[in-house]
């Protein structure tokens, strides 16, 4: 099994490193060990998807990865940063700046509007709320719910509110894009709409998008399908061994 970007990238491209991290939850017999020194690498420019059964870490790593969750052991970087030798107030700047992230539950705000509630990056990040807002419509209309910005999310179905939680990590244009089950409540033909999208916005050479999954409807999008099992990586697929099993 090979884990390291291929022989075309050099560690000077990497967008994310990480290197036998770990992380527990609880102690004594409540004790839950999520990762069991995770290593995997990252490539500037690419999406790369985790797989694997419910429980197995892969929610728990890409928090670590966006700097929602604190590791416990192990070395990670994010653009050659490190969340944990940053100060609470540098690392919630530099994550609101270079992060977006699509949460499984979405978290949108009830009381704002789709257009608000995708605006939230930009104020946060010190935009004027008229452009703020302008600028949330026009992402919320490539996503194609240009005529739903003035509803609030108990006006939207569930599909809908995914694709106002995609549009919100997407509006600030940031580095990194990490995403929990972004298809889920998709149908075929929009889950590729945005997943088309985030090809477009969310990899770039300067970009990276993480993907936690279980839609075999969009393996075809990933760079590299990466395999968890009981908190580690267990395997790692490159786009032309994914493009085989899925033809298979």
């Amino acid at each position: 099994m090979t884990q390291t970007l291929d022989h075309k990238s050099t560690l000077s491209r990497l967008a994310i490193d990480c290197r036998g991290v770990t992380k527990t939850y609880g102690k004594g017999e409540s004790e839950v060990v999520a990762l069991r020194g995770v290593d995997i690498q990252i490539g500037m420019g690419e999406l790369l998807m985790l797989v694997g059964p419910s429980g197995c870490g892969k929610t728990t790593l890409i928090s670590v990865i966006a700097g929602i969750l604190d590791r416990d052991g192990g070395h990670c970087e994010v653009f050659g940063r490190d969340y944990m030798k940053m100060s609470s107030r540098e690392r919630t700047r530099w994550r609101g700046e270079m992060i977006g992230f699509v949460f499984q539950s979405f978290n949108l705000l009830p009381t704002l509007t789709a257009a608000e509630n995708v605006s939230v990056p930009l104020l946060i990040n010190g935009m004027k709320r008229s452009k703020a807002v302008a600028k949330a419509k026009d992402v919320l209309a490539r996503v194609g719910l240009g005529e739903r910005s003035k509803s609030l999310p108990s006006q939207l179905s569930g599909g809908q509110q995914q694709r106002v939680a995609i549009a919100r990590a997407l509006v600030h244009e940031p580095k990194l894009i990490v995403c929990d089950e972004p298809t889920s409540a998709l149908d075929h033909d929009t889950g590729h709409k945005v997943m088309d999208l985030f090809k477009q916005v969310a990899v770039g050479e300067d970009r990276a998008l993480v993907v936690v999954t279980h839609d075999q409807r969009i393996f075809s999008f990933a760079d590299r399908i990466a395999r968890m099992d009981d908190g580690h990586i267990e395997s790692i697929q490159d786009k032309k061994d994914v493009s085989t099993n899925l033809h298979e």
